[in-house]
């Protein structure tokens, strides 16, 4: 397939891009996508941009979603007295 990915979505410096694939199985060829999951930010002191990528498949989305939702809560609803970084 090509070198682009087949649809973006994101949220500010957060982006999920859904990738289209090939892979041969007995003779036969098969696509199944896959989610690269980036997030960029401007490295100031050396002024350049910096990426970060995950590349996952489709069994790995559901269990990204899950803990990340989790760590969300825990950022979220911490403890009232706890101090920290908002």
């Amino acid at each position: 397939m090509g070198n682009r990915p087949i649809k973006k979505f994101r949220a500010g410096a957060i982006e999920a891009a859904i990738w289209l694939n090939e892979k041969e199985i007995e003779g036969n060829i098969v696509g199944f996508k896959t989610v690269t999951l980036s997030r960029s930010w401007k490295d100031n002191k050396q002024g350049i941009w910096r990426n970060e990528v995950i590349n996952m498949r489709k069994g790995d989305l559901g269990k990204a979603i899950l803990v990340l939702s989790k760590a969300n809560e825990e950022v979220l609803l911490k403890d009232p007295d706890e101090k920290g970084e908002d």
